[in-house]
């Protein structure tokens, strides 16, 4: 029960993003246990399809393979867009952009037990930034100006759809996701409403089960967890390329 309780206090003090930020992402107050429950199929249907506000970001319509090229090795991650297309797709479509290349892990917890290795933090790409405003930070899209956030998506296992804009508990959800939190999953970061991930991501270094269903899981490390379990605070994503389904990702017009 100890052992729990540290580990759960980790996570709201670590995960997702930073208390003095009211749209970042990056590490602040875990979800709400005192968020009312709705145990109704009405409830969990009316949140299963993106709102209108959501229609234009992008989406993976299908699985795309992303490496990554850390302390000089590799990390390839299978990002999943079947089962979480907007998550997927925002993540996919970052690559592509080069938004993740040379952005700084800023947080990595391992005490008192393995936990996470955050990053993606798009102002950590600036030489000049200040260390401790990192994980705050946002995508801002060059088009608009305007920081790019996307919708908490995570699909239960007895769903055909993901449930959007509200964790399990919020809605009576009590399936497990599809995709769980267990060593070596890939994540979004966010702070705590529920649509304001942006652009920051962990690994899972453990199974990490007491996230799921609050907290967006898009693909999981196949090659490379090695070089994930020996990343350091600072350590930088020295590139990140889309090497396989690059075709699935659709992203709107400007």
């Amino acid at each position: 029960m100890r052992k729990y309780v540290l580990t759960l206090a980790i996570a709201c003090l670590v995960l997702i993003t930073s208390c003095s930020s009211s749209n970042g992402d990056g590490a602040g107050a875990a979800p709400s246990e005192s968020a009312p429950p709705v145990a109704t199929e009405e409830a969990i249907t009316d949140n299963s399809a993106p709102s209108d506000a959501f229609a234009n970001l992008p989406q993976l319509n299908g699985e795309a393979t992303v490496m990554l090229r850390v302390n000089g090795e590799s990390i390839v991650i299978q990002v999943d867009g079947v089962h979480a297309p907007v998550t997927a797709g925002n993540f996919v479509d970052l690559v592509q952009r080069g938004v993740y290349d040379n952005t700084v892990f800023h947080r990595v917890v391992r005490e008192p037990e393995p936990f996470v290795v955050q990053g993606g933090d798009p102002q950590s790409r600036d030489p000049n930034a200040n260390p401790a405003t990192f994980g705050t930070g946002s995508f801002v899209d060059p088009q608009s100006g305007q920081a790019r956030y996307i919708p908490l998506e995570i699909q239960p296992s007895n769903a055909n759809e993901p449930l959007y804009s509200r964790t399990f508990p919020e809605a009576g959800v009590t399936a497990e996701p599809t995709l769980t939190h267990r060593r070596g999953a890939v994540a979004m970061a966010r702070s705590q409403f529920a649509d304001s991930a942006s652009a920051q991501f962990y690994f899972t270094l453990a199974d990490v089960n007491f996230l799921d269903g609050s907290y967006a899981v898009f693909g999981y490390v196949t090659e490379g967890m090695e070089v994930v379990d020996q990343i350091q605070q600072g350590d930088r994503i020295e590139s990140a390329e889309i090497i396989a389904g690059a075709e699935n990702l659709t992203v709107a017009a400007e």
